[in-house]
């Protein structure tokens, strides 16, 4: 069987005025993510090429774009007219001639690649127009998907709706895939002979069937047809594509002590038999290997942490962290910009920034590398099995040799040689009764 190809043409003009916000719509995020870059990974899994059709804000999308579909054609939608008149916007791009044409919009985040490709599906079976619809309870507001002897005939808006009409809880869910032989030809046949004097993409169904084409209607759930147009509804949404994720990494051999704690990014990888205790925050870019365990309260960004490894409980691990196997870095601790080698631990109220902590080493509580003079960032490089005593500042750049100690309470500027001890802090003074003395002047002075 000869290979479909495939455009998908998602509308992505809407404003943000609903949103109160100047960012346009489809760029607010969902897990991370600009709305409509979820509806674009919807397109690239359902295969072919893909065509951005921008209005508002069309330089903040163009550029948002190259992240997530460096590939797609970008066309502009000059005024808005409607559906139809949006989708013809890309008519350079229908006219190449693709077997199937799907039109989806750049709101809906919460989009499946199966609907996609159940709608293909049906083209291929020689549908002209296919028309995604959900069923709800509570279908005010909808367009109804009107069928006669199982074949859609209309969609109705609900304002033309008959009261038996009104009561069809079948619905539209705006997703629409047309036949790449017949779409320039319904789409420049649809008038705008309505109360706005827009052109409407539903329009299409009955042109289609007055030329003898034929039209289907399939299913998918409502959170496939769920469009974002306020800040509300895009929590919604959040929700619910957390509450998948959760259960897709639960069904993946991922532990969730409390599911409805943790919170995931659009690219966040955990291994199995990783363990993830409740209130962890995954922001982008975070890879977690097999085996490790995050606990309570942490917060992830753009790290990777390797098999075995234990974190937390109230760590951050910052862009760049990068903790190898069976490595620690426990409660109050930060890590930005730095490599923690195999077996190395950084255990309690430490930061460490812009360094690598070799193997076996270990890290005392309170201890920084001073890696900021107020103008540039420098590198600490501590070796492995080094000890670092607790309440030790490393002033950067500098290096820390292999199976050295550092005693606590040092400042550290000048470089420590392999299996050495540094000491960098005052000698420490007695002066005995001077306690006493100071306590009784101090007294008398606060009663003045």
């Amino acid at each position: 069987m000869t290979k479909r190809t495939c455009l998908s043409i998602i509308l992505a003009a809407g404003e943000g005025t609903r949103m109160k916000s100047a960012l346009p719509k489809v760029l607010h995020k969902i897990a991370g993510l600009p709305m409509v870059a979820h509806v674009a990974r919807a397109a690239e899994s359902a295969g072919g090429e893909i065509a951005l059709v921008i209005g508002h804000g069309a330089d903040q999308l163009r550029a948002a774009a190259q992240s997530f579909a460096p590939d797609a054609k970008t066309f502009v939608q000059e005024k808005r007219l409607g559906t139809a008149h949006a989708v013809l916007a890309a008519r350079e791009a229908i006219a190449k001639g693709h077997d199937d044409i799907l039109v989806m919009f750049g709101d809906t985040p919460l989009l499946e690649p199966d609907a996609l490709l159940q709608a293909r599906a049906e083209l291929a079976k020689g549908a002209a127009v296919v028309v995604v619809g959900f069923r709800t309870d509570e279908p005010a507001g909808y367009g109804r998907l009107i069928k006669e002897n199982g074949a859609l005939v209309a969609i109705r808006e609900e304002k033309d709706c008959s009261e038996a009409e009104k009561k069809i809880g079948f619905c539209n869910g705006g997703l629409m895939a047309i036949a790449g032989e017949h779409a320039l030809a319904l789409l420049d046949a649809v008038g705008n002979a309505n109360a706005k004097g827009e052109f409407y993409l539903p329009d299409i169904v009955g042109i289609a069937r007055r030329q003898g084409l034929q039209v289907v209607a399939i299913e998918a759930s409502f959170e496939n047809a769920l469009g974002i147009n306020n800040r509300a509804e895009l929590a919604e949404a959040e929700a619910i594509w957390q509450r998948r994720r959760r259960r897709a990494m639960m069904l993946a051999g991922v532990t969730l002590i409390a599911p409805e704690t943790v919170f995931f990014s659009h690219d966040t990888e955990v291994g199995a038999e990783t363990i993830i205790e409740p209130s962890v925050f995954f922001g982008p870019g975070v890879k977690v290997a097999a085996g490790a365990k995050i606990h309570a309260f942490s917060h992830l960004e753009g790290a990777t942490v390797g098999e075995g490894c234990d974190v937390g409980p109230f760590a951050r691990l910052r862009p760049g962290a990068d903790l190898g196997e069976k490595s620690k870095v426990g409660n109050f601790c930060e890590v930005k910009k730095a490599i923690i080698e195999p077996g190395a631990k950084v255990n309690h109220l430490t930061y460490i920034g812009d360094a690598r902590v070799g193997a076996g080493a270990n890290i005392g509580a309170g201890t920084i590398t001073c890696n900021y003079d107020g103008y540039s960032k420098f590198f600490t490089d501590i070796g492995a099995g080094a000890f670092i005593g607790s309440n030790s500042s490393l002033v950067a750049p500098i290096s820390i040799g292999a199976g050295s100690y550092v005693a606590s309470g040092s400042v550290i500027t000048e470089n420590v040689p392999d299996d050495a001890l540094a000491f960098g802090r005052a000698r420490q003074r007695t002066m005995p009764d001077k306690g006493r003395e100071l306590r009784e002047r101090r007294a008398v002075a606060g009663k003045k």
